[in-house]
């Protein structure tokens, strides 16, 4: 029987981000997937600079880069065509060295993921395979399943299980979580079009329609491909209203049969709902299988992709032996402490925005629904800090933002997978290092201006780009730097072009 490091269930952007990160790091790692190839129509439509600085550490962000579509930022508008609120994105290079909002056609995503995973010489993949049993006994978990090219039942062991399976999780039935329930359950019609040609009065921000009667979003994709996602009544049946003739009329005030073709037309129920339990034992949700929330925040797959990158340096350090025991215990119980509050804000603040849009929210409602959005309606942050984990101080769990060096290069293009000190020059000038431990100082880069924001003049940062803790003095520093832990080792791994 085979044996890996880690088996990830479920291969969308989730799970195929999550063995780029673990076969980085050098682990053995299995990715077991129903079905035969991804899926080919528009799902997920959108993701930020935090997602995008991922990509850039899997290798894939300047590939992904030409395949979008800026975004200008979002409008509300209520039933008369009147604007409630602008909220624009900032353009340029933010403080994580990308974009602030990326709008994309997800197949061309899984498309590049699992094209360049093929490079990874530790990661295993396999289509057409359904888990169908997962026991976890104690030191390693042994999977089932039916490998359905063969009609064959096979074995696999694995020292951990994530669970990338989406909402009808089977790994999250072994782990019997319930799920906590934010109150939002709608049906809404998603409809995917692609032009004819470039309708420009369609413009290029998202724009919420606040009109009671019936909600709506338009959302710009890339190229020739535009959104909406409209309302569905109680009293009407999915698949009347999912017919040709149906959605053309819902349509027909921005686009006709003339003008498009339909490519995707799909009646979904969004969900408000978060994990109980993340993880037991050797056994760990990420994405849609711990969290589902409705679109109005666009952060669905962001979601799931920042779990990934809390969770990939926790179980490499766990599977190289480097924390073990207690210690290592404590490090994998983090990811839940961290994420769950960081995820549960996201979807709450896109429910309250999604009560808002349905009732025809008022300017000043729509501001206080959404944090980081100050008093000329221009974004601050909508970020929310990790929850307690593994940090030390008011400022840790913080997403700090990628310095970038005086070459032009970006932190982690240099320093991968590593705690790293950022510093300003003098205080760190003559302080001995962990082993493993990158410094980058406001010598040798921008880090003054992300210090700044911070509020310190030092900061150790975790492979995943948040804070550890903060200090202001050289005994604070070298308080600090005593809790950091060993670094992931990395794979010297082929050039990926």
């Amino acid at each position: 029987m085979e044996h890996f490091d880690v088996a990830i269930v479920g291969y969308g952007p989730t799970g195929a981000t999550l063995a780029h990160l673990l076969g980085q790091c050098g682990l053995k790692t299995l990715v077991l997937e129903r079905e035969s190839v991804a899926y080919h129509l528009p799902r997920a439509v959108h993701f930020d600079a935090e997602v995008m600085q991922v990509f850039q550490w899997i290798g894939i962000a300047e590939a992904m880069e030409p395949k979008t579509f800026y975004h200008p930022g979002m409008r509300f508008v209520d039933g008369s065509g009147k604007l409630l609120l602008d909220w624009p994105r900032p353009q340029g290079e933010g403080p994580q060295g990308w974009r602030a909002n990326y709008r994309f056609h997800q197949p061309d995503l899984e498309e590049l993921l699992r094209e360049r995973l093929k490079a990874r010489s530790s990661v295993s993949v396999r289509t057409r395979c359904d888990v169908f049993n997962a026991e976890d006994k104690g030191d390693l978990v042994e999977l089932r399943f039916e490998d359905m090219s063969r009609g064959k039942v096979e074995r696999v062991t694995a020292k951990y299980v994530v669970g990338c399976d989406g909402a009808r999780s089977l790994i999250r039935r072994y782990i019997e979580s319930d799920m906590e329930d934010y109150g939002f359950h709608e049906r809404w019609l998603v409809v995917d079009v692609i032009l004819n040609q470039d309708k420009p009065d369609l413009g290029d921000h998202s724009i919420q329609y606040c009109v009671p009667e019936r909600p709506a979003t338009y959302v710009r994709c890339p190229g020739l491909r535009r959104r909406w996602e409209i309302t569905v009544l109680p009293d009407e049946d999915a698949n009347e209203i999912s017919k040709p003739e149906n959605v053309w009329k819902l349509l027909s005030d921005w686009v006709t049969p003339e003008e498009a073709v339909l490519e995707r037309t799909a009646v979904y129920v969004f969900h408000s709902l978060v994990a109980e339990r993340w993880r037991k034992g050797r056994l760990l949700l990420a994405g849609d299988a711990c969290h589902q929330t409705p679109p109005f925040m666009g952060q669905g797959m962001c979601a799931g992709i920042r779990d990934v990158a809390n969770l990939y340096w926790k179980l490499a350090l766990a599977c190289q032996g480097k924390v073990k025991g207690n210690r290592a215990e404590f490090l994998l119980d983090t990811y839940e402490s961290e994420r769950k509050p960081n995820a549960a804000e996201y979807i709450r603040t896109a429910v309250r925005l999604g009560g808002l849009i349905n009732a025809a929210g008022t300017e000043e409602a729509l501001r206080a629904a959404l944090p980081g959005v100050d008093g000329s309606a221009r974004m601050v942050s909508i970020a929310p800090p990790l929850g307690p984990g593994l940090g030390f101080g008011d400022k840790a769990g913080r997403l700090f933002g990628q310095p970038r060096l005086s070459d032009g290069d970006l932190m982690n293009e240099v320093y991968p997978h590593q705690f790293a000190l950022v510093s300003e020059d003098d205080l760190a000038r003559g302080l001995e290092l962990p082993p493993g431990v990158a410094l980058v100082t406001t010598a040798q880069s921008n880090a003054d201006r992300h210090l700044a924001h911070l509020g310190a003049r030092a900061a150790v940062l975790r492979p995943d780009g948040h804070t550890l803790g903060a200090a202001d003095t050289k005994e604070e520093l070298a308080l600090l730097l005593e809790s950091v832990l060993p670094n992931p080792i990395t794979q010297n791994e082929p050039e990926m072009v």
